[in-house]
């Protein structure tokens, strides 16, 4: 406790990272603020129906990366969802269109117009995305609009402060990204997630009070242990990575030598980040979308695809989490690229013939390590369900895996990452009393 103390204080020594600390915790406190600003002409009290539709499927899903501002009615309802709606869209383009894969083959100036080009599509979702949520809301908190409006009126002006709030966020994340410390967007997204942490607790801890029956403390402290216990283990698929050696070949210019460098490629064994768990959640919410549109009603099947803690709904989530991690790594990493750039550097694996050779042999390790990284990734999802067969509040289960918990591990990491970076830059002792962190974090998407 005392080194860690001392730590921190060397910390605000360094005038360069205590500014960058102190922007952060600004701009973060500035979108927490404005996700308790409601939206003009509607009265917060009247929320109760749109707040218990946020309690559990999609809706709550999207609360959470809103940090609770969707079920406020807040000017930041739409969160930075749509900024990330559209990154995901660009990424595959990027593999799917040549215009696209030029652009992003051109270094920065093709980065700088990727980045202008989701700008645009962010501000074509968030027209669409706007108006459905104020419908929505129409539907769930009719009487909530101020009277002598109409919502007729009211659409356009709130569909305006929607869209400028999310790009404001946006504006929120680059200028962390850019002054503070961590990805912005990133961070942002763990802010949200992380607000609900201490009501869920405290709520989790009065249940098991309450509860003597249950287990009483007992149970929440086993509870703790294994929340632990799975962070570890989150903290583990983050960092995981199969490193490929890669030697470069000697050649001589006058007197002098170059290349001869042993190097290595660094394949993650979490390469798909989080987007596996988003990509299998969008589609498990067909069958709720097929029982509400339905006229008779839910049938047994539906049902039980409905429900997050039944078997057939693991057992196909499970399926869905691997399938589209095998997907999205074969989109993202590309071993023919990346034996062309290492043959074009003359660069080489040893006991591998560079070309062909050399990408078949990249694509054999990445086929090997995404398969225990994408049942890990699942065992992780479904951590929230087994979580809830043991009685645990539905708000705190969800930081026993999914989404949540892979996303706050990412962010902690990379942002202890440039701490330590700017630290050891100034000759100081890092965040980590052993070992450094390898690699960069996952990103939110």
């Amino acid at each position: 406790m005392k080194k860690f103390i001392e730590t921190l204080k060397n910390c605000w020594r360094i005038e360069d990272l205590r500014q960058r600390l102190l922007i952060t915790l600004l701009f973060t406190a500035i979108y927490r603020f404005g996700s308790f600003v409601v939206l003009p002409g509607i009265n917060p009290s009247k929320l109760d129906q749109l707040q218990s539709q946020t309690a559990g499927g999609l809706m709550s899903l999207l609360d959470m990366f809103s940090g609770g501002a969707f079920s406020n009615a807040s000017i930041f309802a739409l969160g930075i969802m749509p900024y990330i709606s559209a990154s995901i869209v660009m990424q595959l383009l990027a593999v799917a269109v040549p215009y696209f894969q030029k652009m992003q083959r051109e270094g920065e100036s093709g980065r700088k117009k990727i980045n202008w080009y989701t700008r645009i599509l962010t501000v074509f979702i968030l027209l669409f995305q706007a108006p459905s949520y104020l419908l929505n809301l129409k539907a769930q908190a009719a009487s909530a609009l101020a009277s002598g409006l109409s919502w007729a009126s009211f659409m356009i002006p709130a569909t305006i402060i929607l869209a400028a709030g999310s790009m404001f966020i946006l504006w929120l994340g680059e200028r962390i990204t850019d002054k503070g410390v961590g990805n912005g967007i990133s961070m942002i997204i763990m802010i949200g997630i992380i607000a609900r942490l201490p009501q869920a607790f405290v709520q989790e801890l009065g249940s098991r009070f309450t509860a003597i029956s249950g287990g009483g403390i007992v149970m929440f402290i086993i509870e703790i242990l294994v929340l632990y216990f799975v962070i570890l283990a989150s903290i583990m698929l983050v960092q995981g990575t199969r490193k490929i050696p890669v030697q470069y070949a000697k050649r001589l210019v006058g007197n002098k030598q170059y290349g001869g460098a042993r190097q290595y490629i660094p394949l993650k064994l979490f390469a798909a980040n989080v987007m596996p768990i988003i990509f299998a959640q969008a589609l498990m919410f067909i069958p709720l979308a097929f029982v509400r549109y339905s006229s008779d009603g839910a049938s047994s099947w539906a049902s039980a695809l409905m429900d997050n803690r039944s078997l057939p709904y693991n057992c196909i989530y499970v399926f869905l989490i691997i399938a589209f991690t095998y997907f999205y790594t074969a989109i993202t990493l590309n071993p023919t690229q990346m034996a062309e750039d290492m043959k074009r550097n003359n660069g080489f694996i040893p006991g591998i013939k560079p070309g062909k050779d050399t990408a078949d042999y990249i694509d054999a390790i990445m086929t090997r390590i995404t398969f225990p990284g994408s049942l890990f990734i699942a065992f992780i999802a479904v951590m929230p369900a087994l979580a809830g067969l043991l009685n645990v509040q539905q708000a705190f289960s969800q930081f026993f895996g999914g989404t949540s918990l892979l996303i706050l591990v990412g962010v902690v990491i990379d942002t202890i990452q440039q701490i330590e970076s700017h630290m050891l830059m100034r000759h100081y002792d890092g965040l980590l009393n052993s070992g450094r962190t390898r690699g960069a974090g996952v990103s939110a998407y």
